[in-house]
């Protein structure tokens, strides 16, 4: 575009330059060698420029007939590394796409067409095919060779690393990672594949620092930079809360700076104050961190904050968080459990069945089952309860790759990954727990369902290797002759608590001002349990009978 506008500038110069001395003619006389010389003014414009061209021309030629091998050559040689490069990148389709036949076709006429030391990506382009073949020995030789080229250093590690990866060769895996950090620290795989195993070792000093020199060089968002940090000044807490806590401390309110929402920091922070016996700013914690999330482990340790405290005093610390976050299944059942600590058992009944409404979980149904045990002493409605927490869904606990673990943890045991654990309800048919950070396959296999444990399932079409025949069985009970039976003891007044048989319950309200509202679950249990018989009454006869 440039040189079509050069072109028309210079030929509407010519003409601008040709109508001006148009307009203004004139003549030329010249005297060379004795001759006279005479000619118009335009006419000697014209010679002169058509000279200048002249010469132009001839020394374009001259140039083009001297330069013609060279041209020829790189003609021919341009052709040749055209064809080569669409070779390579047919290769490179063809190893993507799994054609190993393909790719290796394309590796040979590559390797005809241009050189390696021209073009780094036929390296790849043969690592890719040994790949795909099952090569993986001539593959990783081949990785290693671009590691120690300076131009495809970081290739090469990538590969070595995912090849490490593979064979589950997690040191070095993580020792290439290591020296393509240190070697490019712009790259995000060995960034963050660096940080999981210095996370997974325990080297929170090293992991901190790698993830400010990453943030440095902006291969991480600032969002998700935060939440790392985050996490890992909490770790680092965690193992300094029993040696140091005013350090776990520091670490722990920095962590909640950079990400306020984080449960676990928040609880280190509060039991480092404790520890001090900082009561009141460690109750601002949980209390700021209740308003985010209502979390069970911040209920239990924010009612627990004293350890000398009586169990009314739990009781109303219990109803301050419930105030602070209200109509709240784990607030409810957070003063629930306060309640029956403080054989409040009409108020533990209310918020207990309150939170049934709201969440009706496996943890809220035991407690229902705990308080009518302490409450009535009925086997019938505690076995009713209990059958409810069988059906209802599990609580949520702190979840990563198919483990639940009871405390919080950093890194995932299974696959090392930084911030792994979330508070979710786990999946019913993989729930292991993990201890310690460290899951082993027996527990992974316990944690199958016995039907799945004991019988692997059959593939379809396949008859199981041993069936179940259905028989009549035939069960006769002999008779025998009604005897006497001493005098029954009355089972539930001799389980029933004295305060509770002492004190009859009341009907219009709770004794702290709580208004009693309707059973939740007031029908009659299924199972109503065992009927003792009445003084004098006689028992029936046993006859006989068939099942089938």
């Amino acid at each position: 575009m440039i040189r079509i506008l050069i072109f028309i500038l210079i030929v509407l110069g010519l003409g601008l330059g040709f109508a001006w001395l148009a307009d203004r003619p004139g003549e030329l006389s010249l005297v060379w060698q004795g001759q006279l010389i005479e000619m118009s003014l335009m006419r000697a414009a014209s010679l002169l420029i058509s000279l200048v061209a002249a010469v132009l021309i001839a020394i374009w030629l001259v140039r083009t007939i001297w330069l013609s091998p060279h041209t020829v050559t790189r003609y021919f040689r341009a052709r040749k590394r055209d064809r080569g490069y669409q070779a390579l990148s047919t290769g490179l389709i063809a190893a993507g796409a799994g054609d190993a036949n393909q790719a290796r076709k394309m590796t040979a006429r590559t390797r005809g067409l241009i050189s390696a030391d021209q073009e780094p990506l036929i390296h790849l382009l043969e690592a890719q095919t040994f790949l795909i073949e099952g090569k993986y020995d001539d593959a990783r030789k081949k990785f290693e060779l671009m590691a120690d080229d300076p131009e495809t250093r970081e290739l090469g590690l990538r590969g070595l690393y995912l090849e490490a990866k593979r064979l589950g060769a997690h040191e070095a895996a993580r020792q290439y990672a290591e020296r393509a950090a240190e070697k490019a620290p712009h790259l995000p795989w060995a960034t963050l594949a660096t940080l999981d195993s210095q996370s997974q070792a325990g080297q929170w000093d090293e992991a901190l620092r790698l993830l400010d020199q990453s943030r440095t060089a902006h291969v991480l968002d600032r969002k998700d930079a935060d939440r790392k940090k985050a996490v890992l000044l909490t770790a680092r807490a965690m193992t300094r809360l029993d040696g140091d806590a005013k350090t776990a401390r520091d670490d722990a309110l920095a962590a909640l700076r950079l990400d306020e929402n984080l449960v676990p920091a928040a609880l280190i922070a509060a039991k480092a104050l404790f520890r001090e016996d900082n009561l009141r700013k460690g109750a601002s914690i949980l209390e700021k961190a209740w308003k985010h999330e209502p979390h069970p482990d911040i209920a239990r340790l924010y009612v627990r904050a004293r350890g000398g405290d009586t169990a009314v005093d739990r009781l109303k610390r219990a109803r301050k968080l419930e105030s602070l976050r209200p109509n709240n299944a784990v607030a409810m059942a957070a003063v629930a459990e306060a309640a029956l600590e403080a054989r409040e058992l009409l108020l533990a009944r209310t918020k207990a069945e309150a939170a049934a409404r709201l969440e009706p979980t496996e943890s809220i149904f035991l407690l229902l089952a705990d308080i009518e045990e302490a409450d009535t002493g009925d086997e019938g409605r505690i076995r009713h309860w209990m059958a409810q927490a069988l059906k209802s869904p599990r609580d949520p606990a702190w979840t990563a790759d198919g483990v639940t673990s009871p405390t919080w943890l950093p890194v995932s045991p299974v696959s090392g990954r930084l911030d792994a654990f979330e508070w979710k309800a786990p999946s019913l048919q993989l729930a292991t727990q993990v201890e310690d950070g460290h899951l082993s396959a027996d527990q992974a296999i316990r944690s199958l369902p016995p039907v799945l444990a004991d019988h692997p399932p059959v593939a379809h079409g396949t008859a199981p290797a041993r069936q179940v025949v259905d028989t009549p069985v035939i069960i006769e009970a002999v008779s025998e002759p009604p005897r006497e039976r001493p005098e029954p003891i009355k089972v539930a007044e001799a389980r029933k608590p004295a305060s509770v048989v002492e004190k009859p319950r009341e009907k219009d309200g709770a004794s702290n001002g709580e208004p009693v509202a309707d059973p939740f679950f007031g029908r009659p249990p299924d199972d109503p349990g065992v009927r003792e018989p009445a003084v004098g009454e006689k028992l029936p006869e046993k006859t006989s009978f068939r099942l089938f």
